[in-house]
């Protein structure tokens, strides 16, 4: 069971956020709180597994909020700003949540959170995961997750995503993979001439690329990760390197 704690200054949205919460049998409410300051009385004695944050409040706003606390709890925010997005993922945030988002989206990001709680339950005293670097010759990569090892086909990664000590490798088949190891890690034991590091939090199958826009990779019609400052000029000289500018 997930302890969860809402903050938004809109008193509908904390209804919505109460009514979503209700629906979801491993999520129990602790507390609905109106703003920031109050959220930080209540965690000042109480503690919460995962915290639903708007990011536009005022006094002190969600960023903020989730930067002072010493003690973080896994966050998923909630805005009706896209621009805030790379906010949240700069503090590893579970999920990100563009107003108006419907249940079936609230229902995407609770599960992700569930899943992240359970790997960490259950990896709590196990040591930290390996994967086995491929060199230029090997396809697969083994992965160790709940307790087995998986081999994973290097060419069906489309990005792999960090959260916090843990890394999610999406395939291409639409599952994922969610592992106990450091991005950087990860990094170093894929081929450098197919996958890129285009974030903090992200790195890349090359072969996906399909566009390249305002800060945003794009891994099909629909899916994007941001890039961040200091992975920009790298991945821009890989794009005029590698394709024609017509």
């Amino acid at each position: 069971m997930l302890k969860c704690l809402a903050i938004d200054d809109e008193p509908l949205a904390l209804r919505q956020l109460k009514a979503y919460i209700a629906k979801i049998p491993y999520l129990e409410l602790a507390a609905l709180c109106n703003d920031a300051l109050e959220a930080q009385e209540f965690l000042a004695t109480h503690s919460v597994d995962l915290i639903f944050v708007d990011i536009n409040m005022p006094d002190l706003n969600g960023v903020d909020f989730v930067r002072s606390l010493t003690q973080r709890p896994m966050v998923v925010f909630t805005t009706a700003y896209s621009e805030y997005a790379v906010e949240g993922f700069k503090l590893d945030a579970v999920d990100y949540l563009l107003k108006p988002f419907s249940f079936a989206d609230f229902s995407r990001s609770v599960s992700k959170a569930n899943q992240l709680y359970e790997l960490r339950h259950n990896q709590r005293t196990a040591p930290e995961a390996e994967a086995e670097a491929a060199p230029k010759d090997k396809e697969y990569i083994s992965v160790k997750a709940d307790y087995k090892v998986s081999l994973v086909k290097i060419s069906d990664i489309v990005y792999l995503e960090s959260e916090g000590e843990y890394v999610r490798l999406h395939l291409a088949d639409g599952s994922s993979i969610t592992t106990l190891f450091r991005l950087k890690n990860m990094e170093a034991a894929l081929p450098s001439e197919h996958f890129m590091r285009v974030h903090r939090s992200y790195i890349v199958n090359l072969k996906y690329t399909r566009a390249y826009v305002k800060g945003r990779v794009y891994l099909s019609d629909t899916e994007y990760v941001p890039t961040g400052e200091n992975y920009k000029e790298a991945f821009q000289a890989y794009i005029d390197r590698t394709f024609r500018n017509l």
